[in-house]
């Protein structure tokens, strides 16, 4: 009798193991207020691999009820370029400039909508894994059939510091963020 408790108890200690992470809450918080949120603002490094070569782009983005806004900070050459972006487009036209950034996959991923597909994988993605890397909580979210983000996050407030889209088997786009604020409802 006494080896059966024992073993019942080693059994639901075991079990008591696989439960939920400790992050996943916290994502989900953010989550939440991330979907409630009236609006948000954020800064982006952002570095495209291309098959032959690497462009790098520094980008502010504002988004309020009536969508998404995407301006460039750099290069300087086309610093203040700025329009209303979603994912899967490849070109910001302002005036008359139209600026072709091409696309980094078959499904239209560009450095320019490299921020809105990151907040819809926040938004919509299933979180596929959980863990802690140098102080902060990293997770790895899958969106849809062909895109994954990895996304790096200061483990107290829950506010994204990196991320990667990771698309046809290699990550196309590297974000360093900064200045990620949320304008509650």
């Amino acid at each position: 009798m006494k080896r059966c408790v024992c073993l019942l108890l080693c059994l639901c200690l075991l079990l008591s193991g696989c439960g939920e992470n400790p992050a996943e809450p916290r994502f989900r918080d953010f989550c939440a207020r991330l979907n409630a949120a009236e609006g948000l603002r954020l800064t982006a490094k952002l570095r495209a691999e291309y098959e032959d070569k690497s462009v790098r782009f520094t980008l502010a983005y504002e988004e309020d009820g009536e969508g998404g806004r995407v301006t460039v900070l750099e290069p300087e050459l086309i610093r203040g370029v700025s329009a209303r972006v979603a994912p899967g487009a490849t070109t910001l036209e302002y005036d008359s400039v139209v600026l072709d950034t091409g696309s980094l996959d078959a499904f239209g991923l560009s450095p320019l909508s490299a921020i809105p597909v990151l907040l819809h994988a926040l938004r919509v993605g299933h979180a596929e894994s959980f863990w802690e890397e140098d102080g902060e909580t990293v997770l790895q979210l899958a969106p849809d059939d062909r895109l994954l983000c990895t996304v790096w996050f200061e483990t107290g407030g829950m506010l994204p510091r990196r991320a990667e889209l990771i698309t046809d088997g290699h990550v196309a786009v590297f974000m360093e963020i900064s200045d990620f604020v949320l304008d509650d409802a």
